[in-house]
């Protein structure tokens, strides 16, 4: 039986040089390609749940993880519990993000530095005031890969939340019936200077800060809600693309 239900692999099974990072994805496939075109003697460590885990080496030989987190934080919050309890010290998520800034726009990467956290799975490892804060380090060395890169980015704070459709104020769906609590959300947002919406890193960073690992997360932009609601399909293998150079620039320096 595997030492970590969920995840479906044992600690043997990273062998004698254990690798201290992981660049978590929601999407398996995103997980997968990573490990396959991006990193060196790709290995696959399990595909349990569809929370696939892959072992691989940066271009400087270091052992680095690329697993899934799936969708939303309680499973984030099950994934990154057992990478902790395999030995996974820092953490960069890898995710896309609707912007809500007009300057920050679809090909671009979000970075974030910390997360208006409105999401339940956070409240059972920390309260609702705990801050909800990437570790500075890393995310000056996110911010850093870019600019070496040439990557256009944003830095700021990330509204993290639980749903998709509601929670980010999306009318196009089967419910078009908003909570009164949700209509002009996304203005409201704008105006705390708020740059984009996803749905785990306020998770992450509570755990980051309570567990005690380091946690950032760079989102490649995908869709644009001072214009639309809807993702702009033409521009997600970019933002992807540049979102994954970034993280393993940065995780260079970490793993």
């Amino acid at each position: 039986m595997p030492d970590f239900y969920h995840l479906g692999f044992s600690l043997h099974d990273l062998g004698e040089r254990r690798p201290t990072l992981a660049i978590l994805s929601g999407d398996p496939n995103r997980a997968s390609f990573i490990a396959q075109n991006m990193l060196e003697e790709p290995r696959t460590l399990s595909e349990n749940r569809g929370l696939n885990s892959y072992l691989g080496l940066l271009p400087s030989g270091k052992p680095i993880l690329s697993a899934t987190s799936g969708m939303g934080a309680p499973s984030l919050s099950i994934v990154v519990n057992e990478l902790v309890q395999a030995g996974i010290r820092t953490i960069i998520r890898v995710g896309t993000s609707g912007s809500i800034q007009e300057e920050l726009k679809p090909g671009m990467v979000a970075i974030s530095k910390g997360a208006l956290c409105r999401q339940g799975a956070a409240n059972d490892i920390a309260p609702p005031e705990y801050p909800a804060s990437a570790d500075p380090f890393l995310t000056v060395a996110l911010v850093e890969a870019a600019q070496k890169l040439g990557v256009g980015y944003a830095l700021g704070i990330t509204a993290s939340v639980d749903t998709f459709y509601e929670g980010q104020e999306r009318t196009g769906s089967a419910n078009p019936h908003l909570m009164r609590s949700l209509q002009g959300i996304t203005e409201e947002y704008r105006n705390l200077r708020v740059i984009n919406y996803e749905m785990e890193a306020g998770t992450l960073f509570k755990m980051g800060n309570v567990y005690g690992f380091a946690a950032a997360c760079v989102c490649g932009i995908i869709a644009q809600r001072t214009r639309d609601e809807k993702p702009v399909l033409e521009a997600k293998a970019t933002a992807v693309q540049h979102a994954v150079e970034v993280a393993l620039a940065a995780a260079e320096q970490f793993a």
